[in-house]
Order: C-alpha cells, then sequence, then structure tokens
C-alpha cells in the first residue's frame, strides 16, 4: 500500500507539472491582457486539484485494467487452441481472426456510445439544428463508423497491408461524399471524427493494437500496433457522412411519394 502510495504521488506530481504550462497560460492572459482579477481564486484551485486528481486516478485505473485486461483478450483470442489450429502451423489467413474483427467491432462501438464527448457534441448538434440531426441517430452513426473501422484496422495489421492504403482510400470516400451532404452536417460529421480519440477511446484502442500486434507472429508492435487511431478517427466520418446522405434520401423519398 505504501509503494502504491508513493508511485501515485510520483505519478500525480507529473501530471501537475505537465499541466503548469496551462494553468500559467491561463492565469497570465487574465492578469496581463485582460487585466482583471480571478473571480472565486479559491474555487478555481480546488478544482484544478480535482481535475489533477482525477486524472491521476484514470491513469492509474488504465495502467490496472483496461491495458492489461485489453491486451489479455487478444492473447486469448490469438491462441492456436481458441483459434482450433496446430501450434506448429506457421501461416494463418485472415478468415482465422474472426473473433478478433468481432471483438474489435464491439469494443470500438461500446467505447464510442460512452464516450463523453461525442455525448456532449451530438446534444448540442440537436440542439442547434432544431432536431434536424438526432442526438441518438449520430451516436449511433460514429459508433458504426468506429466500430467498423477498428476491425478494419485490425485486418490491416493481421494481413500486415500498408497503413497509408486504408487511410488514402478512406479519405477519398470521405471527400467524394461531401459535397452531396447539406452544409450543416459537414461540421459535425467531422468533428464526431476527432471526438472519438479521447480520454475513452485512446487507451482501449492503443492497447488493443499493441497486445495484437505482439500476438500476431512476424508483427512488430512499434510498427504494427500503432495506427488503429486513424482508422478510429477517419472512419467515423465516413459513417456520419453516410447517415446524412441516407436520411436525405430517405427525406426526398418520402417528400416525392406525398401526394
Amino acid at each position: 500500500m505504501i509503494t502504491w502510495l508513493s508511485q501515485f504521488g510520483f505519478e500525480f506530481l507529473e501530471i501537475c507539472r505537465d499541466f503548469l504550462p496551462i494553468a500559467l497560460v491561463l492565469i497570465g492572459f487574465h492578469y496581463f491582457i485582460i487585466r482583471k482579477p480571478l473571480v472565486n481564486p479559491k474555487k478555481i484551485l480546488v478544482g484544478f486539484i480535482f481535475v489533477l486528481l482525477g486524472i491521476a486516478f484514470f491513469l492509474e485505473g488504465l495502467n490496472m485494467a483496461l491495458f492489461p485486461l485489453g491486451k489479455l483478450m487478444i492473447s486469448q483470442l490469438t491462441t492456436p487452441e481458441f483459434l482450433g489450429i496446430n501450434s506448429l502451423e506457421v501461416t494463418t489467413t485472415w478468415r482465422t481472426y474472426a473473433w478478433v474483427y468481432v471483438f474489435a467491432g464491439s469494443v470500438g462501438f461500446a467505447a464510442a456510445l460512452a464516450e463523453p464527448s461525442l455525448l456532449a457534441i451530438a446534444i448540442k448538434a440537436e440542439q442547434i439544428s432544431g432536431g434536424t440531426v438526432r442526438a441518438w441517430g449520430l451516436r449511433l452513426a460514429v459508433a458504426i463508423g468506429l466500430g467498423s473501422g477498428l476491425a478494419l484496422g485490425v485486418f490491416r495489421i493481421i494481413t500486415g497491408t500498408e497503413l497509408y492504403v486504408f487511410i488514402i482510400s478512406g479519405f477519398i470516400i470521405a471527400v467524394i461524399q461531401t459535397p452531396f451532404v447539406h452544409k450543416s452536417i459537414i461540421g459535425v460529421a467531422f468533428d464526431s471524427g476527432t471526438v472519438t480519440t479521447t480520454m475513452v477511446t485512446v487507451p482501449l484502442v492503443t492497447a488493443l493494437g499493441e497486445g495484437l500486434a505482439q500476438a500476431i507472429p512476424g508483427r512488430n508492435p512499434l510498427l504494427d500496433g500503432f495506427g488503429l487511431l486513424a482508422f478510429a478517427s477517419l472512419f467515423p466520418i465516413i459513417a456520419v457522412l453516410s447517415y446524412a446522405l441516407i436520411a436525405q434520401w430517405l427525406n426526398n423519398l418520402s417528400l416525392s411519394s406525398t401526394p
């Protein structure tokens, strides 16, 4: 217990050091540019301490639970016994790892729905659009995009395909979709791609990529274990643009069928 407390205290001090420039910038602009005293400085100080403690506990929880659990799940899903292959077999096909795709897609879908930043942007988009953009529809589209993107990223790691092939192809699809979508949804779509790579999703995706690269024979964790976050950012954009195109098509279809 004493060892853990000392380690946690050291990590907390490192987080304080990392956040010190942010605090200096905010306070410096307030005093020297705006030239007004801080309102409720004690509350601000207590709030900063709570934020720092929350981040410290969150990072400690990642190291104790999410990272080991993600690696454990991947290692179990890729064992020869689970895959039903001979342990001496050297070559396997991408079809052998079907449950890994299911696991990656499920993790991505669940992580997107649990993402607080996505919930915030979905609610705000529904309010500003007057209900044209539904919060649940947007969240489901992003979740489907993140799940399918991670499954495709896992496929890339297993097959050893170059990362740029998928990323360039994905951006080409997004660029083709953009002119056909209403202008009000374009910004929301691209913002939805960035909010999927925050404090909830990034640790899970990182653990997934690193664990899979270590478990697949012939893969390098440094070369192949990273890149999943690019899929996590890009494919939700494609999914939201597709959701908007389908919604527009259904709306036009209903208008044309109305006498």
